[in-house]
């Protein structure tokens, strides 16, 4: 009923920004902001971890310590769409970066990857 498309990473350098975008295509009758959209990313070797959430209708966020102060995730409802800005990112951010829907089910997206390297 919701498909994610991420867009956005690439490869920057450490210290540099990137914003990440994940668009909604929902079924008639599913509304997307219903859904709690998170941004979550995996190393290699390494679990997938949440990285960032925001509520349905954006009035609350939550980041993994790792990313405060740097990261900031928003969402347009009337785009259907949720962005992640990164700055000041560091090597260790490098990872494939996926999109979240949740509202009684789970939707991914294939994500995208950032890499961070001079």
């Amino acid at each position: 009923q919701v498909q994610l498309v991420e867009s956005g990473g690439g490869l920057v350098q450490p210290g540099g920004s990137l914003r990440l975008s994940c668009v909604a295509s929902v079924a008639s009758g599913v509304t997307f902001r219903r859904y709690v959209m998170s941004w979550y990313r995996q190393a290699p070797g390494k679990e997938r971890e949440l990285v960032a959430a925001i509520s349905s209708i954006g009035d609350s966020t939550n980041y993994a310590d790792s990313v405060k102060g740097r990261f900031t995730i928003s969402r347009d409802n009337a785009q259907n769409t949720v962005y992640l800005q990164m700055n000041s990112l560091k090597p260790e951010d490098t990872a494939v970066y996926y999109c979240n829907a949740r509202y009684a089910v789970a939707y991914w997206g294939q994500g995208t990857q950032v890499t961070v390297s001079s």
